[in-house]
């Protein structure tokens, strides 16, 4: 075990003075590395200016600009709006509701192998049973869960292309068996797994899955959480797809680790809820907006996205040697 005394960059070093290579990143939380010196910077100056006044009760500057911002970058060709919450589990749940909201359906389709964060409704969405779900049913009601192909698990009498097939039809299966589109008011994905294995559905899948959306009036949630800001290479793991979400879940490495997150989505979509449907105390907290506008700005700057195809290129080499 660890116990970290301070850390920069990619380096933790414990209260013995040793150091370790971070290959946690706080789960995927510091994508722009330990005290990143824009961060830190950002984050005093917020933190001498206004610490909190909660959102909905007085306005303030960094909340719109980090959601302009969000807007601006987000994957999704409509127009887009964006609310901020605490975590990646309550930006997961309240996308749920924003579905719900705008469908007026009730059933959730989610994945195996999937995590969707640990709070009841984003728990319900999750996998895997021992540790996350083991002893807290009852779950939420309407949740469904089918299988996503995991192709380097693939039944060595299939080849690839007959594998992802094979998976289509049984999604087509499912949704004739289990529950039907016109109940279903969202899918909900991540567009790279990062829990039961770190597994990269393939894109036929995928695209599959955003054409049952679409022809079926379905919101298409992308769970970003995990996948986001920089951690594939692209800015969102749905570029590698041209996945086009209704709403996206954001969180960790967003503000590198300050506790923010966010929904971003289709404009005509966010609208759907009423007046004080959204919200809480902390959730857009000025001083981690401010984290969050300089974690982007070092992921742009610094060519992060670059940075993590060139080492991903070298590391993805060896393992499969």
């Amino acid at each position: 075990p660890v116990f970290a005394a301070y850390a920069e960059g990619a380096v933790i070093t414990d209260l013995d003075g040793n150091q370790f290579l971070d290959f946690s990143g706080g789960i995927g939380c510091v994508n722009s590395g330990h005290s990143a010196p824009r961060v830190v910077e950002a984050v005093k100056n917020q933190v001498e200016k206004l610490q909190h006044t909660c959102f909905q009760v007085t306005m303030y500057e960094s909340y719109l600009t980090l959601a302009e911002k969000l807007a601006d970058i987000a994957p999704g060709n409509s127009p887009k709006k964006v609310a901020l919450f605490n975590s990646g589990a309550e930006a997961v749940e309240n996308a749920v509701k924003i579905a719900r909201k705008f469908t007026k359906r009730q059933a959730i389709v989610c994945f195996e192998n999937a995590f969707h964060g640990r709070t009841m409704l984003a728990l319900t969405l999750t996998s895997k049973v021992k540790p996350y779900k083991d002893g807290f049913s009852p779950f939420a009601p309407e949740i469904y869960q089918t299988a996503i192909p995991y192709t380097y698990r693939r039944p060595e009498s299939l080849s690839e292309e007959e594998y992802v097939d094979e998976c289509i039809a049984n999604l087509h299966g499912f949704l004739k068996r289990t529950v039907t589109p016109d109940n279903i008011a969202a899918f909900i994905l991540e567009p790279v797994l990062g829990e039961g294995g770190f597994i990269v559905p393939p894109k036929k899948f995928i695209k599959e899955i955003e054409r049952i959306c679409k022809e079926n009036g379905i919101v298409l949630i992308a769970d970003e959480i995990q996948s986001g800001f920089a951690r594939t290479g692209k800015m969102f793991a749905s570029e590698h797809f041209d996945l086009n979400p209704d709403l996206v879940t954001l969180a960790k490495s967003m503000a590198n680790g300050f506790p923010v997150s966010a929904v971003v989505g289709r404009a005509d979509i966010m609208d759907s809820v009423q007046p004080g449907g959204l919200g809480g105390t902390f959730g857009g907290n000025p001083v981690a907006c401010a984290a969050a506008l300089a974690a982007i700005e070092t992921i742009e700057q610094e060519n992060l996205c670059g940075n993590a195809i060139s080492i991903g290129s070298t590391v993805k080499e060896r393992l499969q040697s």
